[in-house]
């Protein structure tokens, strides 16, 4: 009997320790830092301070946020925001958060950063940008935040991870050019969150249906960038999307966050920014030739 209890307790110990849960905590209290600093230190600085070098934001292409953010510019709004959803891979490197903002005191929308580990520990963020979601009922600055459930699957590395969640972009474009509702329903999470309208974020089916039906119903998205956790199973991607509202074409980008759920790559999060017009170039103006002497 003692011989089989020290072979078990031998056993046990020579299995490998468990990792520690990972929660989105570390990246809620990068958002809070960052949206401390955006107070004390204004726009231009704390974006600056909190933005990976690779970080982009639409200007209104996308652009490296680090030189829209060198050139010097106004204080300008007082913006302030706080956390009240998040996610994080299970690799502890890639994740997000999502909750409202207002500009001078006034209600803005709602922000959404995706953030990521840098090679010295600190998070930094890779994208910024929200839209014009009502926030009427959110719950104030402080409150607990929600946790978006971690994924199911690892891909085993990021380059496997991203060259699936390609193919599951490549779909979802492929459908969304006849039916774009349910092209998006039949790979939205059943937790996830699609928003881009004045509608208040969605919080299920009927509310994801409702959302959807503000987009047209045909839509051409081309992928421009991405990358998705070491682990392979948390990614976000951007690209521009086309579309036709009133006669007239629009424009604008994408952001998601794919997981790698059970049943396979999920869309946990999809937002549609709408863009500006291109402007025509300037037109440039022919050289004249001297009047011959």
């Amino acid at each position: 009997m003692r011989s089989s209890s020290v072979a078990l307790i031998a056993a046990f110990l020579a299995l490998p320790a468990l990792a520690a849960p990972v929660t989105p905590a570390p990246v809620v209290a990068a958002e809070r830092a960052f949206a401390a600093d955006g107070q004390a230190l204004g726009v231009q600085a704390s974006f600056l301070k909190h933005s990976a070098p690779d970080g982009i934001v639409f200007a209104p292409e996308p652009l490296l946020a680090k030189a829209v953010y060198s050139q010097p510019r106004p204080k300008g709004v007082e913006l302030v925001w706080w956390p009240l959803w998040a996610g994080i891979a299970r690799s502890g490197d890639l994740g997000f958060t999502t909750g409202p903002y207002t500009a001078d005191g006034k209600p803005g929308g709602y922000y959404f950063t995706v953030w990521a580990k840098q090679p010295d520990g600190s998070w930094k963020w890779l994208f910024d940008g929200g839209p014009p979601s009502d926030q009427s009922g959110a719950a104030p600055k402080g409150s607990d935040v929600a946790y978006a459930r971690p994924a199911a699957r690892q891909a085993g590395s990021s380059a496997k991870a991203m060259d699936q969640v390609m193919k599951a972009e490549i779909a979802l474009h492929a459908a969304a050019k006849t039916d774009v509702q349910a092209a998006f329903l039949s790979v939205v999470a059943d937790d996830g969150r699609i928003v881009g309208s004045r509608r208040k974020p969605p919080t299920g089916r009927s509310d994801l249906e409702a959302e959807l039906a503000t987009r047209a119903t045909s839509i051409a998205f081309a992928p421009l960038g991405g990358q998705a956790s070491s682990a392979g199973d948390m990614a976000w991607t951007y690209g521009a999307a086309r579309w036709t509202a009133g006669g007239a074409e629009q424009r604008g980008h994408y952001v998601r966050i794919w997981r790698n759920d059970a049943g396979g790559w999920g869309l946990l999060f999809d937002e549609l920014l709408a863009a500006p017009p291109r402007q025509a170039p300037p037109v440039q103006a022919e050289a004249v030739a001297p009047p011959a002497s």
